[in-house]
């Protein structure tokens, strides 16, 4: 039995989502785990979760008999990557930033909001480009790699990139830098 299928295994069967793995050279094993969509339990992977799987995981690799020197656990970030069509469909409505294999229109980047197309054949990414809003419709065999944009929330509210305020709205007020004013 290959040591992929092992940790995917054991990692669904514990009820978590298996997001990516890498192996290293120097037998490094790094697994990357992420709730289930409506995980009762919340939102985020802690650190108990990433206990509870690394202890599962290094009795399942020695029972199996895969080689590795060391085993990391952890959550794959704000910046999730999105590699099976099950991430596409859960963050669907999300912001992204997508990498295309080959350029379209002389640019391989976007970053917009993904969705299904409406044809139910592949995905599409709205993103505005300064001419206003375009749309992109790609596969999945298309992509070289696809990230979430972190958006950071603090006590429930949402943030993406704050806008940047024009210089008559900043208030003004002392600058501090290394404790001295400006």
């Amino acid at each position: 039995m290959n040591w992929q299928s092992s940790v995917e295994r054991t990692v669904t069967g514990l009820g978590y989502d298996l997001v990516d793995t890498e192996r290293s050279a120097r037998g490094l094993l790094r697994v990357f785990i992420d709730r289930r969509a409506n995980d009762p339990q919340g939102e985020f992977i802690t650190v108990e979760d990433c206990e509870k799987v690394t202890r599962q995981l290094q009795h399942v690799l020695e029972v199996e008999g895969c080689a590795y020197e060391r085993l990391e656990v952890s959550s794959p970030g704000l910046d999730r990557p999105l590699k099976k069509p099950a991430d596409y469909a859960r963050f669907s409505g999300q912001v992204i930033e997508l990498t295309l294999k080959l350029p379209f229109q002389g640019r391989r980047k976007y970053q917009g909001v993904l969705s299904a197309q409406d044809s139910g054949d592949g995905w599409r990414v709205v993103f505005n480009d300064g001419k206003g809003d375009q749309a992109l419709d790609f596969t999945l065999d298309e992509v070289r790699e696809a990230r979430l944009v972190p958006v950071v929330d603090f006590k429930g509210r949402r943030f993406a990139a704050a806008p940047v305020a024009a210089a008559d709205d900043v208030p003004q007020a002392d600058a501090e830098v290394g404790g001295r004013k400006q």
